[in-house]
């Protein structure tokens, strides 16, 4: 049986790795998740074809720039392991990985990007957890619902 499609959105800082970057790379691996219940959502929740808005916080206007796809699962981030990686645990065991990683396609870049603000006025949108005061987790789950507002909301370029 075919599993069912989901949806994400997954924060990336523009100086560390942009929806730009992902255009001009087509593909990426999604290193550095540090946090347990992203690692999880990772690990447990995410398969090949679910769609991933690509979201900036830390650049002006902050909000939703672009589409991804996952095209591989969750496999053990090697950068944990890489004692000169800003993202190495002394902790984390190559035979028993704690943290993974997965691999994205890049689909579209949204032009203009689909602002905070405009997330957080748009009607139906009050669930997300990006909007949510205090959220600050990396990799969150987007409903069906939720991602079809917000292909409304933009014009996906590629």
């Amino acid at each position: 049986m075919a599993q069912k499609k989901r949806y994400w959105l997954m924060k990336s800082e523009p100086g560390t790795y942009s929806i730009a970057d992902l255009k001009r790379d087509g593909t990426t691996y999604w290193e550095g998740v540090r946090n347990y219940q992203a690692r999880n959502f990772m690990r447990d929740d995410m398969h090949v074809g679910d769609g991933v808005l690509f979201y900036h916080s830390q650049m002006q206007p902050i909000g939703i720039y672009g589409i991804a796809e996952v095209v591989r699962t969750a496999y053990p981030d090697d950068t944990a392991f890489d004692p000169t990686s800003k993202y190495y645990d002394p902790k984390s065991d190559p035979a028993n990985p704690t943290w993974l990683m997965v691999d994205l396609a890049y689909m579209a870049t949204f032009d203009p990007p689909i602002t905070l603000e405009t997330l957080k006025k748009t009607p139906g949108l009050e669930t997300m957890m990006v909007i949510q005061r205090g959220s600050r987790l990396s990799v969150q789950p987007v409903t069906r619902e939720v991602w079809e507002i917000i292909m409304g909301l933009g014009k996906p370029v590629s």
